[in-house]
């Protein structure tokens, strides 16, 4: 049973360890060129698995002790697991014990496959969503632990590696303008992030810009609706 699970998760889950392999040797090289040991980004990969909240630990680290920021931080940056997992809630099922790690290790990919993708005939569904996880996170610890490593090895200027989470989110961005008919969702994140960001600094934009997006989508989400039927 289970190793039919696993030769059956194992091809969907193939291009996403490319990914996943390149953007945690990203996230494990700039934790040590920002000092840190080498068990802080595998352990942070293994607890965490949250990779741009990963990125986003990086200077809450570094930075002065604010708890109740990074909460909140953490709680807009991540608010989109709260509508996965509720969308999910039929799908882990039966699952038995296996649910607990389902719903631990979700992240926006296992979560497309789980969703999306329909095992086999012989293959137990449960098993099948717990090998998709399962892969993923450990493709995102692997890629993750051998950026540490050359991080250790490898010396040279690391001046700008932060930019790769800012090129993660601009890669979504744009994946997600382009398959979108409805660019309003998009233009609505952008004029709050700015205004935010003229009134607030550079420095404190986020959350206020986050919070300020969820509060449009709430007040504007009948229009939206009505606008994604047409």
């Amino acid at each position: 049973m289970k190793t039919k699970a696993f030769r059956a998760a194992l091809p969907h889950t193939l291009p996403i360890c490319v990914g996943f392999l390149f953007m945690g040797a990203s996230y494990g090289f700039l934790m040590r060129s920002k000092g840190f040991a080498l068990p802080y980004p595998v352990l942070m990969s293994m607890f965490i698995y949250a990779g741009s909240m990963e990125f986003v630990t990086v200077n809450l680290l570094l930075s002065a002790f604010q708890p109740v920021y990074a909460f909140f931080l953490t709680l807009m940056v991540n608010a989109r697991h709260l509508f996965y997992g509720i969308s999910m809630l039929e799908k882990y099922k039966n699952t038995g014990r296996k649910k607990f790690y389902l719903i631990y290790g979700m992240c926006d990919e296992s979560f497309t496959i789980n969703c999306s993708v329909t095992p086999p005939p012989d293959v137990d569904k449960g098993w099948f969503m717990f090998f998709v996880t399962l892969l993923n996170q450990c493709y995102w610890v692997a890629g993750t632990t051998l950026g540490a490593l050359l991080g250790s090895v490898l010396r040279f200027d690391t001046t700008g590696i932060e930019f790769v989470m800012t090129a993660l989110f601009v890669v979504m961005f744009l994946n997600q303008w382009e398959e979108s008919k409805d660019h309003r969702p998009a233009l609505i994140g952008l004029a709050c992030s700015l205004l935010c960001l003229l009134v607030f600094g550079s420095g404190g934009f986020i959350i206020p810009a986050m919070a300020l997006i969820i509060l449009c989508f709430l007040l504007g989400k009948s229009r939206l609706e009505r606008g994604n039927k047409k």
